[in-house]
């Protein structure tokens, strides 16, 4: 019997269905840094991924009764699966994958730390709300400074999350998004794969700057 822990590893792009309330102002936001047209190749790029994402799911032979899902910016909270079907019926492909694999048998897996979340949260609505040019760029800057410690701690809690829940013999599957390192924090008896390397996803995000 195979006791090995598995990890399969989906570094993703998010769609505007996953940023919830900021999503309009964030893509006003984008729009105005790099133009109409460069947000829409951009929403193709996401999207072309997205189909590729899950054209590898669909192909793979996984025992879905042997899988826990992970999912990035999916707090421990008790109402993880009311969450996934909320944003899969709003048009998020991401969650409309989890749910697809839900219903074929995966368990799904509270992942991060709701505080954490929060505190990004209320970052980003602080400056999509911004008055003016200047308070925008103030409060870009203050994020930036802190968003990359914060993503440590995201980082940390979501890789103790996995390390703690999955159980011998069990494979996960974790979508997560392009800038985390979770991988380089699990417990060194999970053996991680990936479905797509981060460097695809590096190159298309490259490719579409220069579009």
């Amino acid at each position: 019997m195979n006791d090995e822990r598995r990890l399969i590893y989906i570094p993703i792009l998010h769609t505007s269905f996953d940023m919830g309330t900021l999503a309009s102002s964030m893509k006003k936001s984008y729009v105005k840094k790099f133009g109409e047209k460069q947000w829409k190749q951009h929403v193709k790029v996401i999207d072309e991924m997205w189909d590729g994402i899950w054209q590898k799911i669909r192909q793979m032979n996984i025992p879905y009764g042997n899988i826990k899902v992970y999912q990035d910016g999916l707090p421990v909270c008790g109402m993880e699966k009311r969450i996934v079907a909320d944003l899969a019926k709003k048009g998020s492909p991401n969650h409309k994958l989890v749910l697809w694999m839900m219903r074929r048998g995966a368990t799904l897996v509270g992942t991060e730390d709701p505080k954490l979340l929060l505190e990004e949260y209320h970052h980003l609505k602080r400056i999509t709300q911004a008055k003016t040019h200047q308070e925008h760029e103030k409060l870009v800057c203050k994020f930036e400074k802190q968003s990359a410690k914060l993503l440590q701690k995201r980082d940390k809690k979501i890789s103790n999350q996995i390390s703690s829940t999955l159980k011998k013999g069990e494979t996960g599957v974790l979508f997560i998004g392009l800038l985390h390192q979770v991988d380089k924090l699990l417990a060194k008896d999970i053996h991680t794969s990936y479905l797509i390397h981060r460097l695809s996803f590096r190159r298309s995000l490259e490719m579409e700057k220069r579009a």
